[in-house]
């Protein structure tokens, strides 16, 4: 019989992190009724070899054929369960039920896509604890009049995805474009503010600035009346930093964040700018500096507090012991 739920991971050198999300989803309270397909595009650490050791079926695809929606359809193809869920490798459910409490909207035959609240760690910068307390906020809505979502923590009817297969020529939000043409189909999106993930981002001030600038020349694509200027980035990174900074400052840590804030923000903001003004298509190297950065391409290489149902990640498969309370 085919399983209800498929958990499709999309990764690429996560040996840090993917062994604590498989150890997650054999947690959860519908393991038994729950396929993961990993999709690995070139993974040049230990990735593979962790993920074969949990009960996953691996396919990979050439890096040079990578996008975030390319990969997403290769994994949804591979897919049997009524639902796709899509999880980051980089991510790590708080709770059992996790997968149970974000497929529970889908009881509404209207709603096509559901999506997950997301906060940081302990290596989380302040500013993005903000972000994701901003835009995953902790009350839910089952009809949203917007098409945003996020596939780090997200869930799909698969019927839906043969109709609407992920958009592979963007440079990221295949999300929201995907839910964007659901709801223009007359379908629901809903926010499931208890079915928390962990989003471990630890990243340098270029990488910041590479995330955002991609998402914003996708986000003319999906959007294209939306625009940003250069007075938008001069007020969204004031409001933003002297938001960050009142907020740093009540928590009693604006000393030790303050240098990280005008970073994050600054490269966030920046980013998001020179996506807007960039020009014409994306060429190939583009894609490849965007997806990898660093690579060398010449044929080398909140939470309900109920205790019962958070998950215990004391004791990894890897001798990683982080603990996530």
């Amino acid at each position: 019989m085919n399983p209800l739920v498929s958990v499709v991971v999309r990764c690429y050198n996560e040996e840090e992190h993917i062994g604590r999300l498989l150890s997650g989803i054999a947690e959860q309270t519908i393991a038994s009724d729950t396929e993961i397909i990993v999709v690995d595009s070139g993974s040049t650490d230990a990735t593979v070899s962790i993920a074969s050791q949990f009960p996953t079926s691996i396919v990979t695809i050439d890096p040079n054929e990578f996008s975030f929606g390319r990969a997403l359809n290769v994994g949804c193809a591979e897919a049997s369960g009524e639902f796709i869920v899509a999880a980051s490798a980089h991510v790590y459910p708080v709770r059992e039920d996790w997968l149970e409490r974000l497929l529970a909207p889908f009881d509404d035959p209207e709603v096509a896509l559901t999506y997950g609240k997301q906060r940081g760690n302990e290596v989380t910068k302040y500013a993005e604890h903000q972000v994701f307390a901003q835009w995953f906020p902790d009350e839910s809505n089952y009809d949203q009049d917007h098409p945003f979502c996020n596939n780090a923590n997200a869930a799909i009817r698969r019927d839906l995805w043969k109709e609407i297969p992920y958009n592979e020529e963007l440079t990221g939000l295949e999300d929201l474009d995907w839910a964007k043409r659901a709801m223009e189909r007359g379908h629901k999106i809903a926010y499931v503010a208890d079915a928390p993930i962990i989003h471990v981002h630890d990243e340098t001030p270029n990488e910041i600035f590479n995330r955002y600038r991609r998402e914003a020349i996708a986000l003319k694509h999906v959007l294209p009346r939306e625009s940003f200027t250069f007075w938008d980035f001069c007020r969204l990174f004031a409001s933003n930093v002297v938001g960050d900074c009142y907020s740093a400052f009540n928590d009693g840590v604006l000393g030790s964040t303050f240098g990280e804030i005008l970073t994050f923000r600054l490269m966030q903001f920046w980013g998001t700018y020179r996506g807007f003004r960039q020009s014409g298509e994306v060429d190939s190297q583009l894609k490849k500096r965007y997806y990898y950065p660093g690579r060398d391409f010449n044929g080398k290489k909140e939470v309900s507090s109920d205790p019962d149902r958070r998950i215990d990640y004391s004791e990894e498969h890897n001798g990683r012991v982080k603990s996530h309370v």
